[in-house]
């Protein structure tokens, strides 16, 4: 069975055993939340949050949010994550420090597992594999393609600059994240992301020009540990109204064109053929879904 993966605008982590944060989630706006059994958790707290995972995820996900969690790395830890973690209340597993196709296509056959014997549809997890390493950015282009759960790709900026020896800066990261772009798109999953520090927060100016350059370079959402990050990531990556109007535009003008025998056309003083009608219909469908996520939940 083949599973429509969801469109994400934001998504905010979320320490599981911090309660002040789970009670919070519901009122942020972000399109999901990260449970986060990582890095947000010490090494003496990672049972405890594990167990305590099950109820998290099924009050979040009965108020309507779509819930994932991120699991740890070292394989100890991570078979018990995913035992805990994939449910009905899951919708998508964060795969930290992803460095090969082979971890995901691993990661992929225990989750069918898990889920044929809870009685769940094999295939409706999905996995979001996070490049951290400069191993896993030299196996970019194998990761999105190993497992048809794979739903989007990202490039950590902090641990992957780490690994680097690098700064955050976004004229740093902008090669490096482009690629990441190109790997998501040819494999036809989402690059999720943005070209700076996830830690950036304060500065809402700033965020905004990350975002927006983020989207020019053509990611489509990005992760949040800040209500800030997620206002102006929901703003930025969602198609405006004006930029749905002009997309509504072109296509109409463009379909009437075709219909004519036309295979270009000028709209708003600008040419207008294949790709570029192409980008608006990518604009409205994305738009669409957005909408179609928001009546659910209401």
């Amino acid at each position: 069975m083949t599973f429509a993966p969801p469109v994400w605008r934001s998504m905010m982590f979320v320490p599981t055993l911090n309660q002040k944060f789970v009670e919070k989630a519901p009122g942020v706006g972000a399109d999901a939340v990260i449970l986060d059994l990582e890095d947000s958790i010490a090494a003496s707290e990672k049972d405890r949050a594990r167990d305590a995972l099950g109820d998290v995820a099924a009050h979040l996900a009965g108020l309507g949010l779509d819930v994932t969690v991120r699991i740890n790395r070292p394989w100890r830890l991570a078979a018990r994550d995913i035992e805990a973690a994939v449910s009905p209340n899951v919708v998508a597993l964060l795969l930290p420090m992803t460095d090969t196709g082979a971890h995901v296509a691993e990661v992929a056959k225990v989750v069918s597992e898990i889920e044929a014997e809870k009685g769940m549809p094999v295939g409706s997890t999905f996995l979001c594999p996070l490049i951290e390493t400069a191993e896993g950015y030299l196996n970019a282009r194998d990761i999105p393609k190993a497992s048809s759960r794979v739903m989007s790709v990202s490039l950590g900026s902090e641990d992957f600059a780490l690994s680097m020896g690098s700064t955050t800066d976004s004229d740093m990261l902008l090669s490096f994240k482009q690629h990441i772009v190109a790997c998501a798109r040819a494999a036809g999953v989402a690059p999720m992301g943005f070209i700076g520090s996830i830690a950036e927060f304060r500065d809402i100016d700033k965020l905004y020009e990350m975002m927006r350059l983020s989207k020019r370079a053509g990611f489509r959402g990005a992760s949040c540990i800040h209500p800030n990050q997620v206002k102006v990531a929901n703003e930025v990556f969602g198609p405006s109204a004006e930029e749905i109007e002009e997309a509504r535009e072109i296509v109409e003008a463009y379909d009437e064109a075709l219909a004519r025998g036309e295979g270009a056309i000028t709209v708003r003083g600008k040419m207008v053929d294949v790709p570029v009608a192409d980008r608006m219909r990518a604009i409205l469908a994305f738009a669409d879904a957005i909408a179609a996520r928001q009546k659910a939940k209401a």
